[in-house]
């Protein structure tokens, strides 16, 4: 009976010191763990990014921050000071903008789906903006077999800090739009895909959604040696957003978000530099047809943007340059518009 009290007593403090390590953000209105809320540093850092249980780590933050922004749903909820977000709970107001319904173009069996919606997608070196792109875009599916056939951009902006050196040996000055890379989508008319894989997965019923996370490590123990460089430390998440208590199939979907991190160096350098990629996508229409081309269709180049109309003046449009903006000024150039 000892024994069982001990383990018991043991297994409490175990579990408060863990939980006292983590901030858990909630909604206040409902109380319900708030996901993908990223937390900027005064100097436009992303500092952290809350999981599927609404959690970061207190070790990501310091009291030099001084002032916190808070950045949910691709709009900024809240600033906070370090006394204000150094707590076990922090509750925020995340009633920004009600989801928006995908329009369904067309109800007819066909041979394919299509998906249009908006997306941004950005890249950070050691915390900070590397670059910048969104737009819209169109993915088709196959619908019997609901596998991803193509991934069709057909407006977007690229925005740059140019301060990029590409020094060979030089890894964190290095300008990663390599990395810049459109929202996958692989599974998302699939979700079952992921489960038969060596992949950790999470649920969350939200009050509106309900959410799935998906998380998958290598190199966890031992990096990578090539040409010279060293590679460690990668981790995927992929969120999935989808209607309520549905089925989640391609009807039901309502947004991806995506976060890739990878550690990189030069055997000369003495730490290794944190890649962090995030994708995001937000659909608007779903259509179906018997023919996969997609008209008005580019072909994404890095290099420049490529619109014919302010797309991103939309106020549902996901506009995260906006944020970037407010901290990087007129360091955060956008590149040629070609047409």
């Amino acid at each position: 009976m000892k024994k069982t009290y001990l383990l018991n007593f043991v297994f409490i403090i175990l579990f408060n010191v863990f939980n006292a390590q983590s901030i858990t953000f909630v909604s206040e209105k409902t109380d319900a763990p708030l996901p993908k809320v990223s937390v900027f540093g005064k100097n436009g850092n992303i500092l952290a990014t809350s999981d599927i249980d609404g959690k970061i780590e207190k070790s990501s933050l310091s009291p030099e921050q001084e002032k916190f922004q808070l950045v949910y749903d691709n709009i900024s909820i809240a600033t906070l000071s370090f006394d204000e977000i150094n707590k076990d709970v922090v509750k925020l107001n995340d009633r920004v903008k009600d989801i928006e319904m995908v329009v369904i173009k067309n109800n007819k069996p066909a041979k394919y789906v299509f998906v249009k919606g908006n997306f941004n997608t950005y890249v950070t070196l050691n915390g900070k903006l590397n670059c910048y792109a969104d737009g819209v875009i169109t993915y088709v599916f196959d619908n019997k077999t609901k596998k991803l056939k193509s991934s069709n951009i057909e407006q977007y902006r690229v925005y740059r800090l140019e301060d990029a050196k590409n020094e060979k040996k030089e890894t964190g000055s290095w300008d990663y739009n390599t990395f810049l890379d459109l929202p996958k989508l692989k599974n998302v008319g699939n979700i079952e895909e992921y489960k038969s894989r060596n992949a950790k997965i999470k649920e969350l019923k939200g009050a509106k959604k309900d959410e799935i996370e998906i998380t998958g490590e290598a190199l966890q123990e031992k990096e990578l040696a090539l040409f010279g460089y060293r590679i460690y430390d990668i981790k995927g998440i992929i969120n999935h957003s989808y209607e309520k208590d549905s089925k989640k199939t391609l009807r039901d979907f309502l947004e991806s978000n995506e976060i890739a991190f990878i550690k990189l160096k030069h055997k000369s350098e003495p730490n290794y530099n944190q890649i962090i990629t995030y994708r995001n996508f937000y659909p608007t229409e779903l259509d179906f047809s018997d023919d996969n081309n997609v008209e008005g269709k580019v072909k994404f180049n890095k290099n420049n943007s490529s619109y014919q109309s302010n797309y991103w003046r939309d106020a549902s449009f996901p506009n995260m340059q906006a944020v970037f903006s407010s901290f990087f000024k007129e360091d955060l150039k956008e590149k040629e518009n070609k047409k």
